[in-house]
């Protein structure tokens, strides 16, 4: 495609993404569907345009500091911003921008963030971007190349929400910088392999005779993390459903909750199903699992999934709500419960950037009203002994601790259980890494354990 239409579809995709009316992924899906007409989008194409997007998502403060002193359209000014850290990102050589002045040669150790984007290849992937711009552009793009992001309020370096900022800086202290560079970063793809049918290592094998190398994650006991994004949907393990993609922090929610053979277990916030075949496949694809949700499209997308997997265990369901008929029928007959609530999602961040501009205050506001309505609901599931399992992918307290917390105090007969006490007797290496401090709740965080944000509680019920 010609570098001047390419840029003109990014500039459209940016447009159409920053009216926040739906998610970001869902509108670069739709964009690539209504425009295969307009533009003869390839696979290369379409990842840079999705990625172009993506970058102005995670640094828009920053861009949007830069852009009033550029000319022409508002999206186009910041495609070519996102356009250019895409080109920098996967530069071979680390060139810096023709015509620009690198940076400060940056000092050992010193953290990526101390400027605003690293440096570039100074042959084709630039050239092709300059090859769309006008003459002034291009001096406008190379001027903001050379700003030291040091220089910059601090807005403009995090580009985080404030609302989010303090809360953010409590929590993690001086991890706060850290915090921040991964979240600006894309994130690894960890696949699960479905153990009921194959071994990790056996897969990991398979994987690589067909050119694709992988590492073992080192919390869960299932997962594989590799380089890149390859066609997993062509690949014979995925095929023959001995891998799922999931983050290793969601594949810890499953291990958490520790289901065995023959019980009766329910995943109460199913969704598409991810954790609802791992913990099938812990079962042995024995006993009964009860996947839960109030969205039948959700629901539908775990139907193929659940068919490759081999599991003949897990019966989906749709419910209308939390106190659905279907959940009292079940009153105090379940063993273990699963609640991956709907959340802020801000743990995913590195997936959805779009994320921290559609979420406030008013919304996780909102969320906790529900939160605690389904955690209430679903721990009348119970029988005495059963394990409940309370977990987000967001990283606010308000969604996370004050929860929990408010749930024991309203529960006496649940007893909280120590997550790092849980994690040990599942032999999972350094758990207090892991959790709080007092070793309660989990606590990932991507930038120390290179997953998604993730939070869980646990307790048993004795009365």
């Amino acid at each position: 495609m010609h570098p001047k239409l390419l840029l003109q579809a990014c500039s459209d995709l940016v447009r159409l993404t920053l009216t926040f009316e739906h998610p970001a992924d869902s509108v670069v899906s739709k964009f690539f569907r209504d425009n295969r007409k307009n533009y003869a989008l390839g696979q290369r194409e379409r990842a840079l345009l999705a990625e172009t997007v993506y970058n102005v998502l995670r640094y828009k403060l920053r861009y949007d500091h830069f852009a009033p002193s550029g000319s022409g359209p508002k999206e186009r000014r910041l495609a070519i911003l996102g356009f250019a850290q895409h080109l920098m990102d996967h530069s071979p050589t680390g060139a810096p921008l023709p015509g620009a002045t690198p940076p400060p040669k940056r000092q050992e150790g010193a953290s990526s963030r101390n400027r605003f984007v690293p440096k570039v290849h100074a042959t084709s992937p630039i050239e092709f971007l300059k090859s769309a711009l006008t003459e002034q552009e291009v001096v406008w793009v190379e001027a903001c190349l050379k700003i030291n992001v040091e220089d910059l309020l601090e807005r403009h370096r995090h580009n985080l929400p404030e609302w989010m900022v303090d809360p953010l800086k409590a929590q993690v202290g001086e991890g706060f910088w850290p915090l921040v560079e991964s979240l600006n970063k894309s994130a690894a793809l960890d696949l699960r392999v479905n153990d009921w049918l194959a071994k990790r290592e056996d897969v990991q094998g398979q994987l690589k005779e067909l050119g694709i190398k992988s590492v073992l994650t080192p919390m869960s006991p299932w997962g594989l993390r590799i380089s890149g994004k390859p066609p997993l949907a062509d690949l014979a393990p995925f095929k023959a459903g001995l891998i799922e993609v999931q983050d290793e922090g969601s594949q810890m929610l499953a291990l958490l909750l520790d289901a065995k053979r023959g019980e009766m277990v329910v995943d109460f916030c199913a969704g598409a199903g991810g954790k609802t075949l791992a913990v099938g496949a812990s079962m042995r694809n024995t006993g009964r699992l009860y996947a839960f949700d109030t969205s039948a499209h959700r629901l539908d997308a775990l139907k193929p999934r659940l068919a490759k997997s081999q599991l003949s265990n897990v019966h989906p369901a749709v419910i209308a709500h939390e106190r659905d008929e279907r959940v009292k029928r079940l009153s105090g007959k379940i063993d273990r419960v699963l609640v991956d609530s709907p959340c802020s999602g801000l743990g995913t961040i590195r997936r959805n950037p779009d994320l921290k501009w559609r979420q406030s205050p008013t919304s996780v506001a909102e969320l906790g009203v529900k939160q605690r309505s389904i955690l209430q609901s679903a721990a009348k599931l119970l029988k005495v002994g059963g394990r409940l399992i309370y977990a987000t992918c967001s990283f606010l307290v308000e969604e996370n601790e004050q929860v929990a917390q408010e749930f024991s105090l309203a529960h006496s007969g649940f007893r909280p259980l120590s997550v790092s006490e849980l994690l040990t007797q599942l032999k999972v290496s350094h758990p207090e890494t892991l959790c709080t401090a007092d070793g309660m709740y989990l606590r990932l965080w991507p930038h120390l354990h290179q997953c998604d944000g993730f939070f869980a509680a646990a307790w048993v019920r004795e009365s």
